[in-house]
């Protein structure tokens, strides 16, 4: 990797930044030295391959040609150890298909080798939206971390690279591998597809489909022009989130994360990182295994990079999960007070009309380093997989076939990357709120300063199938407060609710004040409606939002913070709601012990911590 110039002085790190980095550290220390130990004496014994008996490496090199056999017999070389999320339904992880073999080229030249240690579940939300497999998507995040772990228990690796970019996967993947934190690990993303039709047409087509003014084969006409080739979806929802996290963080190599599937640049980028995780060998001065990359430092910095970027709100509970992988806990009063000094410099859709490549070409997440640099926002002293957090200012370019990086320069679409000194929103796209319904998370990016703060009565259900049924009887025409309960972690999963949004776009834009309060999930789709989501404590685990009724008076102020019930509560008993009967088709039984030993959304709706 070529150096990028260095600037001539760092601007001090910001007091709000630093206080936030320290207190995650100062909460930790016990947490984290207990896994720090754990690692390290994972490291300490040494190769896992030389541990293998005989039959042991025998059943490891048996299907190898020869060649590889005697590489990978031979404890000097490498082997890298690949987990990957392919499978050619989901789009984004088609292109994994050749990967495996462009690693093993890539490393076979330098004498190394690399074998696909494990495949891990990969489903995709937008397949799965309002049908019962949602209900199983938040818990396959720890299932999956559960299959790294596994896949990776062969011992057998040198080091981990990680083939994965959507939703729960990306997380569950990086939880796995903190598991194996004495191995250097990174991830190998692999682009978005190119833009189809313009976002404003399809959020047009989805609320005339919602209103009943175009039947189902103009949507599915539309849908498919929004989605039509491999490659992530390129609104800034939740998988797009990942990868412009997970680069902030240093977990891949610099400018990686949003470079198309077809471009040359992007295999000269994968062979890059498996050539230089390789030569990561604890020998070298390059060896930097995970457990020196994630820390309180690597966190906050993507942390900021979410909040500044507007991200998904999925990862307010999944950076809970990741963080509580590596020892450290994180709270969302963290969340919440970085968002309070961290503005918002990005405006992709939802939050504004362009996507992911707009975001790329104007300089991509390079490009949003380096403005939140210049302001001190980010560590430029956590340690990333690859080089320095300087390296993290800079974009790839290939020059002659040769694989080169530049500084990144100003931005080219100051529409989508606000321009130096400007900035889209004084505060981040996240922000927690408070009350006597309990803690939440809303998403205000792309709500309107007008739309902020609501107050009406509440229409409380406990599905999103019936909000829909009611809005097509016409009871939802008024301003109202739509309430989804029962619909936590310990209830169904936790589904994303999105069958709402265009309902709820549709009585806001025919002048109603409108909003939704659920302990459900909406995600990186989250948009113009405020939305108090995550609601914690949850409806069935006695949580206060189960003891709404309809007409209840409803106050929710994004700009202050606050979510309240306007009559008292405390007398009334809770709805009595049986969500286990639902749960027992289409695999969802399967899932019991998760649904019944679930943390809150709050601690990372996660069933390990």
């Amino acid at each position: 990797m070529s150096s990028p110039t260095t600037p001539q002085q760092k601007p001090a790190v910001h007091d709000v930044v630093q206080q936030v980095t320290e207190r995650i550290e100062a909460r930790s220390q016990a947490t984290r030295a207990v896994w720090l130990a754990r690692t390290a004496q994972q490291a300490q014994e040494g190769k896992g391959r030389s541990s293998l008996s005989c039959g042991n490496l025998a059943h490891t090199v048996a299907a190898s040609c020869q060649q590889e056999k005697a590489q990978l017999l031979d404890m000097t070389r490498a082997n890298i150890g690949i987990i990957s999320a392919y499978n050619d339904m989901l789009s984004a992880h088609h292109p994994y298909q050749d990967y495996p073999r462009q690693i093993k080229a890539a490393v076979g030249r330098d004498g190394h080798t690399a074998q696909v240690a494990g495949c891990v579940p990969a489903m995709c939300d937008g397949i799965t939206q309002g049908q019962p497999g949602m209900d199983m998507s938040l818990f396959s995040r720890d299932l999956i971390a559960q299959a790294t772990a596994l896949s990776l228990s062969h011992n057998a690796f040198d080091a981990t690279l990680l083939l994965g970019i959507c939703d729960k996967i990306a997380p569950g993947q990086l939880m796995g591998a903190l598991a194996y934190g004495h191995l250097p690990t990174a991830f190998v993303p692999a682009g978005p597809m190119s833009s189809g039709i313009t976002n404003e047409e399809k959020v047009s087509v989805r609320q005339q489909y919602a209103a009943g003014e175009v039947g189902k084969d103009a949507l599915l006409e539309m849908e498919c022009n929004a989605y039509h080739s491999a490659g992530t979806c390129t609104f800034y929802g939740t998988a797009n989130t990942n990868q412009l996290v997970f680069e902030a963080m240093g977990l891949m190599l610099p400018g990686s994360a949003f470079i198309h599937p077809s471009d040359p640049l992007r295999q000269a980028l994968t062979e890059e990182a498996a050539r230089r995780i390789a030569a990561m060998t604890p020998s070298s001065g390059a060896y930097r295994p995970l457990s020196q990359v994630v820390d309180a430092k690597s966190l906050v910095n993507g942390l900021v990079a979410l909040l500044a970027s507007g991200g998904s709100t999925n990862h307010s509970i999944h950076m809970v999960a990741v963080a509580r992988a590596a020892g450290l806990v994180l709270t969302w009063d963290d969340l919440s007070d970085l968002s309070d000094v961290v503005p918002l410099l990005v405006r992709m859709y939802p939050n504004g009309p362009e996507d992911v490549n707009a975001f790329q070409q104007a300089g991509g997440v390079p490009g949003l380093m380096a403005r939140l640099a210049e302001s001190g926002l980010i560590h430029l002293d956590a340690t990333p997989v690859f080089g320095t957090m300087q390296d993290y200012l800079t974009v790839p370019q290939l020059i002659d076939d040769q694989l080169k990086w530049k500084p990144v320069g100003a931005s080219s679409r100051p529409s989508v990357l606000a321009a130096r000194g400007e900035q889209f929103q004084v505060t981040g796209g996240l922000k927690v709120l408070r009350g006597n319904l309990g803690r939440s998370v809303i998403k205000i990016s792309a709500v309107a300063d007008n739309q902020r703060l609501i107050e009406a009565p509440a229409k409380v259900f406990t599905s999103q199938h019936d909000v829909e049924r009611a809005y097509h009887r016409g009871e939802l025409n008024q301003d109202a407060i739509v309430v989804v309960t029962h619909s936590g972690p310990a209830a169904n999963g936790m589904p994303e609710l999105h069958k709402l949004m265009p309902i709820l776009g549709n009585l806001q834009k025919s002048g109603f004040k409108v909003a939704l309060v659920t302990d459900g999930r909406l995600s990186g789709a989250s948009g113009k409606i405020p939305a108090a989501i995550h609601v914690t404590p949850e409806a069935v685990r006695g949580g206060a939002i189960g003891r709404l009724r309809d007409g209840d008076p409803l106050r929710l102020d994004a700009d202050s913070g606050t979510l309240e019930c306007l009559v008292d509560l405390s007398g009334r008993e809770p709805a009595n709601v049986d969500t286990e009967t639902e749960q027992q088709t289409w695999g969802r039984d399967l899932f019991a012990l998760m649904r019944s030993n679930v943390s809150s959304a709050e601690t990372g709706a996660t069933i390990f911590y």
